[in-house]
């Protein structure tokens, strides 16, 4: 056999290797980079969602639940029944609303730095102009305030309102008639009158 035909018998059998490999790279290629099985994200139910929080100067601030029924925002003012207490004001969530007595029903809030880090003020989110009248609540009796960081406060009856950190849930009012930070604190009654007693 001369040198060209060993050379050519050579090239043939290459060829016919490489025909018969092309089969087994192409399954190990697709072996190797798979399909990866499609990944599903659960839906969280809306009664479970977690809330969500806007901050102002006073620090970190509720600003959105979602329940049931959808979005409930801290914004809207309506009522609930503490123990002892009776029916008070509170946030969209059914945390207790207060009343700074310093404030003297001004329509003008006295509680910054130190203040508004323990009693957080109600403040409304960025593009919101009222807070929400509630269930029980006196839309009229509804107002806000300009607070001296350019964010807006909500109003009942004059008085501007805000939280406690001490209350870790609905139903307590664990504020209700302390002197802490410059004054006493009250509920309000869903008529806009401090209710003074302890409960």
């Amino acid at each position: 056999m001369s040198r060209s035909q060993r050379r050519r018998a050579v090239q043939r059998g290459t060829l016919v290797a490489a025909v018969f490999a092309l089969p087994i790279i192409v399954a190990a290629c697709g072996s190797s980079s798979g399909t990866a099985s499609p990944t599903t994200s659960a839906a969280v139910p809306a009664s479970t969602a977690a809330p969500t929080s806007t901050a102002g100067s006073s620090g970190s601030q509720r600003s959105t639940t979602t329940a049931p029924g959808g979005i409930i925002p801290i914004y809207e003012v309506k009522t609930g029944t503490v123990p002892g207490l009776g029916k008070v004001l509170t946030d969209g969530q059914g945390f207790t609303l207060y009343i700074f007595e310093p404030d003297k029903q001004s329509g003008r809030s006295t509680c910054y730095g130190n203040c508004a880090s323990a009693w957080p003020p109600l403040l409304l989110p960025a593009g919101v102009t009222a807070p929400l009248a509630g269930t029980g609540v006196t839309s009229t009796l509804l107002g806000t305030t300009a607070r001296t960081d350019g964010t807006t406060q909500v109003t009942y009856n004059r008085w501007p309102l805000y939280l406690w950190v001490n209350d870790s849930s609905p139903g307590q009012a664990t504020g209700q008639g302390i002197n802490n930070l410059g004054g006493l604190w009250y509920v309000l009654a869903p008529d806009g009158r401090p209710i003074l007693t302890h409960p």
